[in-house]
């Protein structure tokens, strides 16, 4: 499982990220979809997604193992709070994707690394990262997961962000880190989507496409 992972890690064509910020939370991707490294099926494809009011999810990896994830958490999720009369926290949702995400990966290997951000009920923010394997860290600063843009996207944002920064500093920040990957990976292209995570709750900020053009020279 473990040489399995390795050999599909930067197929996995897509870059999100997300960003803590002093008032909120940054979460943004691209919009290419890839058939291995050769083929681009889909130049529209939504990879960060509201699966309720207050949790946001970025997915890299397998289309089909994302789409079937978007389905089965938001289930559990009310289930869970059916349960217990109570709304989950984001660490509570991070903890119970990770336990799906082990789960498939003990039967067949799902292929799917995810960031999940949120409101909490008392107002804070929170974002976690999950691995296709299934293990849960909350991120403090940035991530980018495991999408074949994430080299672009990290050495980008180690040079560049900056503890403490606001999220409209950090939206300008997800702009810039997206086109840097874009920009050289051959994964990733043809849109950017950026979402903010707010005590307000979730909003999206910015959608742009990218345009191919051509000239004479």
């Amino acid at each position: 499982m473990d040489d399995d992972f390795k050999k599909n890690v930067l197929k996995t064509g897509t870059t999100i990220l997300g960003i803590v910020c002093k008032d909120g939370v940054v979460m943004a991707s691209d919009r290419q979809i890839t058939a291995g490294s050769s083929l681009v099926v889909g130049k529209n494809y939504l990879k960060t997604i509201p699966i309720s009011d207050f949790l946001l999810l970025s997915f890299t990896g397998s289309v089909s193992d994302a789409q079937r994830i978007t389905k089965i958490l938001p289930a559990e999720l009310k289930l869970k709070e059916l349960r217990s009369r109570s709304k989950s926290t984001v660490r509570q949702a991070a903890n119970l994707l990770g336990t799906i995400l082990y789960s498939g990966a003990r039967q067949s290997m799902m292929q799917v690394g995810n960031l999940i951000g949120g409101v909490n009920p008392d107002g804070s923010t929170e974002l976690y990262t999950i691995e296709p394997a299934g293990s849960v860290l909350q991120v403090e600063d940035y991530d980018a997961n495991f999408g074949s843009g994430m080299p672009y996207v990290l050495g980008f944002l180690e040079r560049q962000y900056k503890k403490g920064l606001t999220v409209k500093e950090g939206v300008e920040l997800a702009k810039e880190a997206i086109k840097s990957s874009t920009q050289r990976d051959v994964g990733s292209g043809h849109g950017i989507d950026v979402y903010t995570i707010t005590k307000e709750g979730i909003k999206k900020v910015v959608t742009q496409s990218i345009e191919s053009e051509y000239k004479d020279q």
